[in-house]
């Protein structure tokens, strides 16, 4: 017990410790210096000088990322956001700042374009470039899907906090070599940005397969939907025709976006026979996506109260796209 209160008495204030540390990554000891930002703060953590132990974090994530350094500064970017959910700071303003800085950090490149892929120093950079891009965008979702627990449980939205979401979707969107639009529009949908959403989604619809474009739109209003938000559904819908008209591109015509335009008009009444009589008639396009079926029956419980005939259905889906699953 005496050992423990004198360990804590002489821990140095963090600023020293810190100044020391940026000495070390700027001689170029990135190694050396990670494991001692490690070290270091790990030790006001167990001293429970927590306050220490994130700037110490903070201060090490952006200048490794500086450096750019991703996979240490991604590490204690996530250390970072582990030890705000470990010391149970409260979400606010502040800490969210904290957190926007850390991500800003995190570099932007964008994969090089009209290369001789028959030159195989084309095909190394390439290859590089590639492999970099996912480093950084493992590294940066990692980080902020942490941040994204600490905030749902420390006082933002039970989904978490809505700019976290953002920042996550738009740089998965924007970083990542192969987009996957189903976990861009998981973040988008709690987030509170449907324009730069239907700006990513027209985006998409311009590099994506044949059939895949309608697949995208409509999965995206009914995520909007299972979670009860009618509003930025219709925004949604509505931002994606406006972009698309000024672009002079085609908005894509099938069954399915007409059936999630007639399922818009029904949810804006009490009219569950309706809503059921279209989920019959466009059965065949709505089973073209196995989670359409899922996101339906979300719907019918938070517009019409209807209960899943198995009220375990759907449950962990929240937590299981979060870790990337």
């Amino acid at each position: 017990m005496f050992r423990e209160r004198v360990r804590r008495v002489i821990q140095p204030p963090a600023q020293e410790n810190i100044d020391k540390l940026e000495k070390v990554v700027k001689e170029g000891n990135y190694y050396g210096a990670q494991q001692m930002y490690k070290s270091t703060s790990a030790r006001y953590a167990s001293a429970e000088r927590y306050s220490d132990a994130l700037n110490v974090l903070q201060s090490g994530a952006c200048l490794q990322l500086d450096k750019a350094q991703i996979t240490c500064g991604a590490e204690l970017s996530l250390l970072f956001a582990e030890t705000l959910a470990k010391s149970k700071v409260p979400y606010d303003e502040d800490t969210l700042d904290r957190v926007r800085k850390i991500f800003r950090k995190f570099p932007r490149h964008s994969v090089p374009q009209h290369l001789e892929l028959a030159d195989d120093d084309d095909l190394q950079k390439l290859s590089e470039a590639i492999a970099a891009a996912k480093t950084r965008v493992e590294g940066c979702s990692s980080f902020l899907k942490a941040a994204i627990k600490w905030s749902a449980e420390f006082g933002a939205h039970r989904y978490g906090s809505p700019e976290l979401h953002d920042m996550l979707a738009d740089y998965m969107y924007s970083e990542s070599p192969e987009v996957d639009i189903g976990k861009v529009s998981f973040h988008f949908v709690r987030g509170k940005n449907p324009k730069k959403f239907a700006s990513a989604l027209v985006n998409f619809m311009g590099k994506c397969y044949p059939g895949e474009d309608d697949l995208a739109i409509v999965r995206a209003v009914l995520m909007y939907l299972s979670l009860g938000n009618l509003r930025d559904a219709n925004k949604l819908m509505d931002e994606v025709k406006m972009e698309v008209e000024l672009k002079h591109l085609h908005f894509p015509s099938s069954e399915l976006t007409q059936y999630v335009n007639y399922l818009l008009l029904t949810l804006q009444r009490d009219a569950l026979p309706l809503f059921n009589m279209l989920r019959q008639t466009y059965k065949s396009s709505i089973d073209r996506e196995s989670m359409f079926n899922e996101l339906l029956d979300d719907i019918a419980e938070k517009f019409y109260g209807v209960r899943r005939r198995n009220p375990l259905e759907g449950i962990g889906d929240f937590f299981k796209m979060m870790g990337g699953d």
